[in-house]
């Protein structure tokens, strides 16, 4: 079962050209950013997005390492980045997907004339096609 909220240490890396950041307990989860408010907001949104791809996939989510036990070197730092995943999974179920179609030229000419809303009228086609009364 997967959690609602996560926190994990997040290293932030300091160079001339910005603030590199990697997630210790998550290979692959890294992001940047030009200020430390910029670093911040990047991280989670980096940690929202790969814990969502592990929840998806149903990957096993490893616990966060103990920070006293994840060494770093002079020009770095562990900063704890909290998450909340509801709102995450909430936005990347209902977030909106382009799909392309094809209907007559006669017919798209005639719906245009009426005003018809074609992502509207499509949605509740399928709905009324799979039977979901849900909005």
């Amino acid at each position: 079962m997967f959690r609602n909220r996560y926190v994990y240490p997040a290293i932030f890396h300091y160079a001339d050209d910005g603030i590199s950041i990697e997630f210790p307990d998550l290979p692959g989860c890294k992001t940047f950013g030009d200020t430390d408010t910029e670093a911040i907001s990047n991280a989670k949104e980096a940690l929202e997005l790969h814990l969502y791809g592990l929840e998806e996939d149903k990957e096993h989510i490893p616990m966060p390492s103990h920070i006293q036990d994840i060494t770093i070197s002079k020009n770095e730092t562990i900063i704890l980045i909290d998450i909340w995943m509801k709102p995450v999974r909430d936005y990347m179920q209902n977030k909106a997907i382009k799909k392309t179609l094809t209907i007559p030229k006669w017919l798209n000419d005639i719906a245009i004339e009426n005003n018809v809303n074609f992502s509207h009228l499509l949605q509740s086609a399928i709905k009324d096609y799979l039977g979901i009364k849900k909005n």
